[in-house]
């Protein structure tokens, strides 16, 4: 294999417990090619990764408002053809992105139509691979990356990995809001649905309950909102609007993530950086990978990943108290 192609479109989360496997990549194949195509509202996770050779930045949610946009889409893959990848791996399992792998060649790894949720996606693939669609998203998608290259990425390499997000430029002023002498604690309040949203009024609490700098960030109005809420209520300070790229510089310097279950909080073990996710309605042990500093506290619910309820509020039983101790832990606070 000398040049391949990996598709992982979206979103954040899925993006990143994909990521992983780069190292590994690189590590068995050292000089092999990886081009990486993405949503453009996402190349900035990947952006500065020394494992990709380029970012293909595709914009298909574009082709549902016209027609002019989906042959713009289609010729600005078309064009990616003349690279003659030796493999492209569709990693994420949908009908659109299997159709972007086989404009893109004839050579196809991805899951078969029993390991994902749009089986007819698994039509295009020339090798299917299995792997149970409820096992842990970041082995299956090791487990994707590697059996389609011929090689074994272990449990204890994704352990034992290294950082994977990297960032050039960022803005500076992140660093005005952090304490050298207290513990920087971070909080993501947002979610992609609000009943994968903790209350906060117990974020707020979490906040009173330990004498540390608390900061939050927040992507849209309706983020902003809960983050003012908090600072209302408690002493925490609320950063103006990042972009990716501070974002990840941000996640990299504080000692501890708290948030839901969500792209940014899940930067925090792509960093190696200590993080409690909080989940409610979606399985944890399917979204994390727990590892000595990247704790989950879940509700009593038991999700089912192949039915979200998305109306499913069962996040907000959780004692927040709990989140503190754990937190204590984590720190090596009293």
């Amino acid at each position: 294999m000398q040049k391949i192609a990996i598709i992982k479109l979206s979103a954040m989360g899925d993006i990143i417990h994909s990521m992983v496997a780069l190292e590994f990549i690189k590590k068995k194949y050292p000089n092999i090619e990886i081009d990486w195509f993405v949503e453009s509202t996402f190349y900035v996770i990947l952006e500065n990764n020394p494992n990709i050779n380029k970012i293909v930045k595709l914009n298909l949610k574009s082709i549902k408002k016209s027609k002019k946009e989906f042959f713009t889409q289609l010729n600005l893959v078309r064009s990616f053809k003349k690279e003659n990848y030796d493999l492209i791996i569709d990693a994420q399992g949908l009908i659109k992105s299997s159709m972007v792998a086989r404009i893109l060649g004839k050579n196809i790894a991805g899951f078969c139509k029993n390991s994902t949720r749009e089986s007819l996606a698994s039509f295009f693939y020339s090798k299917k691979i299995s792997i149970d669609y409820k096992e842990n998203v970041i082995d299956r998608n090791c487990f994707l990356i590697s059996k389609a290259l011929n090689f074994d990425i272990s449990k204890d390499d994704i352990l034992n990995k290294k950082p994977f997000l990297f960032y050039k430029d960022e803005d500076k002023t992140i660093y005005e809001y952090l304490s050298k002498g207290k513990k920087n604690i971070l909080l993501i309040v947002g979610a992609s649905w609000k009943s994968k949203i903790y209350s906060k009024e117990k974020f707020a609490r979490i906040v009173n309950s330990l004498d540390e700098n608390f900061l939050i960030v927040w992507g849209n109005e309706e983020e902003k909102q809960i983050a003012d809420f908090i600072r209302e209520n408690s002493k925490v300070s609320v950063l103006p609007k990042l972009d990716l790229n501070s974002l990840k510089a941000l996640v990299s310097k504080v000692d501890l993530v708290i948030g839901n279950d969500t792209g940014p909080t899940h930067m925090a073990w792509a960093l190696n950086i200590p993080s409690i996710t909080i989940f409610g309605n979606t399985p944890a042990y399917r979204n994390t990978y727990l590892t000595d500093i990247n704790k989950i506290i879940k509700s009593s619910f038991s999700p089912n990943p192949l039915k979200l309820d998305k109306n499913n509020f069962s996040i907000n039983e959780i004692d927040e108290k709990n989140i503190v101790k754990m937190a204590k832990e984590l720190l090596c606070i009293e």
